[in-house]
């Protein structure tokens, strides 16, 4: 299937208009209808993943490595209703922004990718594609931070002050600044989140003191036991993270629907659990996250 839209060009068209015309990207960006405002229950697409490495899903280790196959998934999801916008690394907005799919739409970019999945750098999360002033000279709606709290890795430290100066910038901006914590360690070499409710506490807390303001500032979290507890460590917004859904999808939309209903959880971020589902139905898929909202 080749994807067209009004105003935009078709999927396969992509690399010859990037070749050819790359002032289209500024261009498309400066024409695109955004909304006016944040959606109170805001339901996003995650797809910033490969730009760090992470291309697997659903026991694949390469399903997102097909672009055009990842733009046509984006595009199914984005056409449905309730979905409010997507997330992305600036090649990926700048794809969807040139096929016109993204007007009245949020665009949220992601901004460190520097810590590229399994390596040992991993931890220091550099920001290696948007920047605040960026962010924001794209006309895009917030931008979105990973931190990963490593107290036996001194890199922790880099990365704790890179987002801290992104959130200010941001909050400069009157932007959202999206940031997703955790805490982690390695285990036999390679990082892994710890998922109690103890760790997303102390996660949420060090997250909520970020940069100079928290005025602009959302938190994008996992469902872990113990939620109740995780939503009252903080005042700030919440998202709830999607991540890979596994073999078990009434599971994982069971614990975000519990999660839903608590004070201080606002919305929805998931990517591959909804691009990638084991049936293959992303439709299905993402109608029955929105649902849940």
């Amino acid at each position: 299937m080749i994807v067209s839209r009004l105003g935009g060009v078709r999927i396969g068209e992509l690399t010859e208009v990037r070749a050819a015309r790359p002032e289209a990207v500024a261009e498309a960006a400066a024409r695109r209808v955004r909304l006016p405002a944040l959606p109170d229950r805001p339901m996003i697409i995650a797809a910033d993943h490969p730009a760090r490495g992470a291309l697997a899903a659903g026991g694949d280790p390469v399903a997102m490595a097909d672009r055009r196959d990842l733009l046509e998934r984006l595009c199914t999801a984005l056409e449905r209703p309730g979905v409010d916008g997507v997330l992305g690394t600036p090649d990926v907005i700048e794809d969807l922004t040139l096929l016109g799919v993204l007007d009245g739409r949020l665009a949220i970019g992601s901004m460190n990718r520097g810590g590229l999945a399994g390596t040992a750098f991993e931890i220091d999360d550099r920001f290696t594609a948007y920047d605040a002033d960026a962010v924001a000279a794209s006309r895009l709606d917030g931008g979105k931070m990973l931190l990963r709290i490593d107290d036996a890795d001194p890199a922790t430290a880099r990365t704790l002050e890179a987002c801290g100066r992104a959130v200010t910038g941001l909050a400069g901006h009157r932007l959202m600044a999206m940031v997703e914590p955790f805490v982690a360690h390695r285990v036999d070499g390679r990082i892994r989140n710890l998922l109690t409710p103890e760790a997303m506490i102390r996660a949420v807390s060090v997250a909520s003191g970020l940069g100079a303001t928290s005025a602009y500032t959302w938190l994008k979290v996992p469902v872990v036991p113990g939620m109740e507890r995780v939503v009252a460590a903080t005042t700030l917004p919440l998202l709830l993270l999607g991540g890979d859904i596994g073999d078990d999808p009434r599971a994982v939309l069971d614990g975000w629907r519990r999660a839903l209903r608590l004070p201080g959880v606002r919305g929805l971020v998931a990517g591959r659990s909804l691009l990638y589902p084991p049936d293959g139905d992303v439709r299905a898929a993402v109608d029955a996250a929105v649902a849940l909202l």
